[in-house]
């Protein structure tokens, strides 16, 4: 049963809200207030430029009225008011406003003290000579075009943009919960970034820094600091500090006065000025006697004139607080991708453009290329028929009419309709000699264009080149010196850059002392020697954890409570050798009850892809993906969910295909491979890496390699190196392998480490007494061996710690200010090989 057609359909307001609302924001991204990344230009801007070229109100035509264009505009392609059409024109006239202005506009176009343009019946436009760059070529179907709002009419979807456009210029908008803010940047700077994103598609975003090193803004000023760019070139988004330029002269021999000639970008000068008198008047700034604007059309000057004794530069850092002679420009590079909005960094947003240039040239040339076949074809058709030209006269003579000569000259000579009706068009004069040789040379002309644009088309680094030519003669043309000057900021030192990159020595201590030291420091020494002091501890404490890493790594702390904290290696205060430290409590926000369990140093830029691999004293593995890890608060993190009775050993950085190696106190060992383990998220426990036996914990976790060799160390300085090829790999959660024979003349294993022969290590007991070796002194001998003796051990000591040095020089030679050793040489170490059991028990 039809309803009546007067019936109410009820309809839930939520949704019939919630649905319209959704489709007027994505109208108002998509179609209004967000620029595109090929371009630049937002529809607004897009649909002025292209009207243009319609009205031919190009560069050398005389200008037109503003209201002509605003009318052609709002007639075909942008029905949305005429203020905001010729806002938008406005703007791109200004050259407070557009960095490279794309409207050469004549009349009253408004000012930098906020003066609007006069009404766009006045005033007249006409394109600027930039502006034919972005619409070079867009008749050879380079860009795709679509229906206007009544479908009477095709308009670009995007203009061809031989230029960077969204950089050059900048934008800014604000759509439905979501805005851009792109700064202006210098053409030749951004050209150049574009070229070496060109040669080097591998090139970091630092490098691109070098080469575009900021935003360039209309109005010169300065920008304070360079991290506001670095955060907005790396993430999309920055905070960007700009000062207004200003000098303090003097006058009257006994006065001062401050010229400002330059100010932050968007800020009005007069609003300025009447802030400024306004701040006098309230006493909220003391030393100004007077206040004027003397700018004209040579450019901008506001004079502070001061009293006799007020301090210029006091005066001077109170207007940059209290007004917008400082101001902050906020970056957030947001264009829409394909149609939808996103946030993107500098080089994406090059790479992007790179794209669209790379579609623009190969569209033009399959045009060109068509266009040159097409005319190649009607050629051939005008060669035959001077070579048969007699014949043809006469079967053209005998046709009835032009259909049937037509046909005639299609059947006689195998030509197509296009050639014949090419033959019966040509004109009597192309019969002479002279009109001949130039159809012939025209005919050959056109064969090497053809060839020429087959191979563009097939050789993508001509396409390329193409762009970097087009980039190049823009630059030339059109770019001009850098207005914005960018300068240092005391505030914003990146210390990394004062921080000399230093291989270092890390220890920390049971009781938790931290420092560092220079590895050159330790000197490497024989095996079987008793060392060097390397720190002076309290009576009852000893260093834990040793390590080597450079001064700008990162250290993760991971702590008994499965919390994460993290330092840069400099941070960490150096000291003498026999210094006992810091007290970590002092640099990290610790629990009381919170101690450091395994430090883990990891570079300054790790692979996004990779794990951390966390293994405990109960033999308990966990594998996180480790950017979980990338957001470290200063209070810590949450690594893992230990159990009371556990304690972190190890952690290791993975990329899904390692083997890991696990050692005991009892010498047993398990090797297994990293896809056993599921990746978990930071606050999972995990899953057992090896069955302990009553009595037995994990030391020492690494990756294992197949062509490298398993150093174990005892806690009675006993060790070792076996070839890695005789542990076998097996499941995770076995019993494992003996790794070594442990014997009260042993004792227990103290450390596992995977080497290859090249190393140093270096060994340190409990009374802070260090020593560092070369691991080929170090026997190469069987699996379940007690091993050799590498460092001298009192009995009321034990080896506590084992670090390895990778690729460090070997230097025999003795270090000023070393302590004095006791044996300069160690005697021949004892080797005592046992021999293998037949078989072992494994889970």
């Amino acid at each position: 049963m039809e309803k009546p057609l007067n019936s109410i359909i009820p309809i839930d307001i939520n949704q019939e809200m919630q649905k319209s609302f959704i489709a007027y924001a994505m109208a108002v991204i998509i179609n209004r207030a967000l620029p595109d990344v090929r371009d630049g230009l937002k529809p607004v801007h897009r649909r002025i430029l292209y009207s243009m070229s319609e009205l031919n109100m190009y560069p050398d035509k005389p200008y037109r009225k503003s209201a002509r264009l605003v009318g052609d505009v709002l007639g075909k392609y942008h029905p949305h008011g005429d203020t905001a059409v010729y806002d938008a024109m406005v703007r791109m006239a200004q050259d407070f406003s557009t960095r490279y202005m794309l409207v050469d506009g004549h009349g009253n176009f408004g000012s930098v003290d906020g003066d609007g343009a006069a009404a766009m019946r006045y005033t007249e436009a006409r394109m600027s000579k930039i502006t034919l760059e972005l619409l070079r070529d867009i008749d050879k179907d380079t860009v795709d075009f679509y229906p206007n709002f009544d479908e009477t009419l095709e308009q670009p979807a995007v203009l061809p943009a031989r230029f960077p456009n969204l950089l050059v210029n900048g934008t800014g908008g604000i759509a439905v919960g979501m805005a851009t803010n792109i700064p202006p940047h210098n053409m030749a700077e951004t050209i150049n970034a574009t070229i070496a994103l060109i040669d080097n598609p591998d090139i970091s975003i630092d490098q691109l820094i070098d080469v575009m090193p900021g935003p360039d803004f209309p109005t010169g000023g300065i920008i304070m600091g360079v991290s506001g760019i670095r955060s907005a070139y790396k993430t999309g988004r920055g905070r960007i500090r700009v000062r207004a330029k200003a000098e303090i002269e003097k006058y009257n021999e006994d006065r001062e006065r401050i010229v400002v000639t330059e100010l932050p970008y968007q800020v009005n000068k007069a609003a300025l000025v009447e802030k400024i008198a306004e701040l006098v008047h309230e006493k909220r700034i003391d030393g100004i006697s007077d206040l004027r604007d003397e700018s004209d059309k040579s450019g901008m000057r506001v004079v502070i004139e001061l009293k006799r004794n007020a301090n210029a530069n006091v005066v001077l850092n109170h207007l940059y607080k209290h007004t917008q002679m400082q101001d902050t420009f906020g970056v957030i590079m947001l264009a829409l991708v394909d149609s939808e909005p996103r946030v993107l960094n500098l080089k994406q947003v090059l790479e992007y453009y790179i794209e669209h240039q790379k579609d623009v040239i190969v569209r033009r040339t399959k045009f060109e290329l068509e266009k040159a076949q097409k005319r190649a074809h009607i050629l051939e058709g005008l060669i035959i028929a001077l070579d048969n030209i007699d014949e043809i006269v006469n079967l053209i003579k005998k046709s009835p009419d032009a259909a049937s000569a037509r046909a005639a000259l299609i059947e006689r000579f195998g030509l197509s309709e296009i050639q014949a009706q090419a033959i019966l068009d040509m004109r009597l004069q192309r019969l002479t000699g002279l009109e001949r040789d130039k159809i012939e040379g025209e005919y050959r002309e056109i064969l090497a264009k053809i060839d020429h644009f087959n191979k563009i088309l097939s050789t993508p680094q001509m396409v390329l080149d193409i762009i970097k030519d087009d980039l190049i003669e823009i630059r030339d043309k059109y770019s001009d010196a850098r207005r914005t000057q960018i300068t240092f900021d005391e505030d914003d030192i990146d210390i990394d850059e004062l921080i000399a990159r230093e291989d270092m020595v890390v220890t920390l201590t049971h009781y938790g002392y931290i420092k560092r030291i220079s590895l050159e420091t330790y000197r490497a020494q024989r095996r079987g020697g008793r060392g060097v002091t390397a720190m002076s501890t309290r009576e009852e404490d000893f260093a834990e954890q040793v390590f080597v890493t450079c001064t700008h790594n990162q250290l993760l702390f991971f702590t008994n409570k499965g919390k994460v904290y993290m330092k840069k290696c400099y941070q960490i205060p150096e000291a003498g050798r026999t210094a006992k430290g810091t007290a970590i409590v002092n640099m990290l926000n610790l629990d009381p009850d919170e101690k450091i369990s395994a430090v883990f140093p990891i570079e300054s830029e790790i692979e996004k892809d990779s794990n951390l691999m966390i293994v405990t004293k109960r033999g308990v593995v966990k594998k996180t993906p480790f950017t979980e890890y990338s957001n470290i608060r200063q209070n810590g993190l949450k690594a893992v969910n230990l159990r009371d009775d556990d304690e972190l050993i190890s952690v290791m950085e993975t990329d899904g295909s390692k083997q890991i190696i696990v050692g005991t106190r009892d010498g047993m060992s398990i090797i297994f491979s990293e896809e056993d383990v599921r990746p978990m998220g930071r606050v999972a426990t995990g899953v057992r890496a090896i069955k302990l036996r009553a009595g037995d914990s994990v030391v020492d976790a690494c990756i294992s390699e197949k062509d490298k060799q398993i150093l174990v160390i005892t806690e009675k300085g006993y060790g070792k190196r076996t070839l890695a090829s005789e542990y076998r790999l097996q499941s995770r959660g076995g019993i494992g392998l003996k790794s070594m024979n442990i014997t009260d003349k042993t004792g227990k294993l103290c450390g596992l480490k995977v080497v290859d022969g090249t190393e140093d290590i270096m060994l340190i007991n409990d009374a802070g007494v260090v020593i560092r070796m070369s691991v080929e002194e170090i026997s190469l001998i069987g699996r379940s061996t007690q091993g050799v003796r590498l460092m001298r051990v009192d009995d009321d000591t034990k080896v506590v710690c084992v670090a390895k040095i990778v690729e460090t020089e070997n230097d025999d030679e003795e270090l000023e200010g070393c302590a004095e050793q006791e044996d300069g040489q160690a005697p021949k170490a004892e080797e005592t090989p046992e021999a293998e059991p037949e078989s072992e028990k494994t889970e």
